[in-house]
């Protein structure tokens, strides 16, 4: 699918969405630069402008003269059709489309530019993504389907009525996109909720009604931890279950926040359930009463921040790097254990133990550091073992 596979035994793809303005080449390349650092194997761009539409293939042009790879997705509401007609080198640089199925016209004009959209897809051999959202949910199909409710023996309960819409949106648009000649194998399906339970059931029920991949994320899912938990509680069920071929977290960065933070969060994920390796494990304890300085956490901190850095680097340099770990711990009760069972780690002394820290490499102590370079000195040890372990 466009230089990346999605779905059946390919590993659940990580994506992310800009949110520079695409007419803002330079802007829009940087941010696109940074998430594809991160992580994010597709990145996701607005395209609701003729501006934005005309800045998308120089977006691309300049991404692979930086050598930045990642596949460029187009995100179309309400004039994708016009964008994608008037604009055939857009339509040729992205490497997917995603289309909304609520935004694409209303009446007669909804099939009629739905049908538009996916014969520029047929027409430049692009995958879509049909993407059904709870807040932009085709009105007129959902109005018929109240109606059918209200007339039937047992109503259902209004959100019951409002999810098999959603999945019928998406599988019926899909369906229809195969008609119109767009490949089984060259769509994704999406629908989003706000809400964790909903979003559960939501996709529970379109697993069980079709084959085609799955794009996977809570939509609007806030700020701060409130997104990231409700993010991981509604994806992990989810995950756990097999359901989930692409997934993205849509979290709301404070004002100049990083963006990153969304690609960062879907990897933990996906690593913390064992489904994919993206970076070495930082094990740390959350401190006690034993642990009165803070220097075991300044030094977890940066030593995460250390792997994380050099991740660029090792990753094609030292295959296999991603699914290392590194224990740093905080005081003799657990540290030794803990260091033990990583690839490598350190305890550091707690309140009122000898100011030493032992080195532990695949279970075995080889190294007792102390004095005031524990800091650099460990640091040092987890480059040499990279170097001497991967690759």
């Amino acid at each position: 699918m466009a230089g990346i596979r999605i779905g059946g035994d390919a590993p659940v793809v990580v994506q992310s969405m800009t949110n520079t303005d695409t007419a803002d080449i330079e802007s829009t390349v940087r941010q696109v630069e940074a998430l594809a650092r991160a992580g994010s194997e597709l990145v996701r761009v607005t395209v609701n402008t003729e501006q934005a539409a005309a800045a998308v293939p120089k977006i691309v042009e300049q991404l692979e003269k930086r050598g930045t790879s990642a596949p460029i997705v187009g995100d179309f509401h309400f004039n994708g059709h016009k964008l994608l007609k008037k604009h055939p080198t857009c339509a040729q640089a992205l490497a997917k489309y995603r289309i909304n199925p609520g935004n694409v016209g209303k009446g007669a004009k909804r099939d009629t530019q739905f049908a538009e959209m996916i014969e520029m897809a047929c027409r430049h051999e692009k995958p879509v993504r049909i993407g059904v959202n709870w807040g932009s949910l085709d009105q007129d199909l959902l109005a018929r389907r109240l109606d059918e409710n209200q007339r039937a023996k047992e109503p259902l309960p209004l959100p019951d009525v409002t999810r098999g819409a959603l999945i019928e949106s998406a599988v019926g648009s899909a369906r229809r996109a195969e008609e119109l000649g767009l490949g089984h194998d060259r769509i994704v399906l999406s629908c989003k909720v706000s809400a964790v339970q909903d979003l559960v059931r939501v996709y529970r029920e379109l697993a069980t009604c079709c084959d085609y991949p799955l794009h996977l994320g809570l939509t609007e899912a806030g700020m701060g931890n409130k997104g990231v938990v409700s993010s991981t509680a509604a994806m992990a069920v989810l995950l756990q279950e097999g359901i989930g071929d692409t997934i993205r977290v849509s979290l709301t960065p404070p004002p100049g926040g990083d963006r990153c933070e969304e690609v960062r969060v879907a990897q933990e994920i996906l690593q913390s359930m064992g489904i994919r390796s993206f970076t070495p494990q930082v094990i740390a304890c959350p401190g006690c009463g034993r642990t009165t300085s803070d220097y075991f956490q300044r030094l977890a901190a940066e030593i995460q921040s250390y792997l994380r850095n050099q991740m660029p680097v090792w990753r094609d340099t030292y295959p296999g790097v991603e699914d290392m770990s590194v224990a740093v711990m905080g005081c003799v009760v657990n540290g030794p254990g803990e260091s033990r069972n990583a690839n490598i780690g350190i305890s550091l002394p707690g309140s009122g133990e000898r100011p030493v820290a032992p080195v532990y490499e695949d279970g075995e102590k080889t190294v007792t550091l102390k004095g005031e370079t524990i800091a650099e000195d460990f640091k040092s040890l987890v480059d040499q073992y990279v170097r001497t372990h991967y690759g």
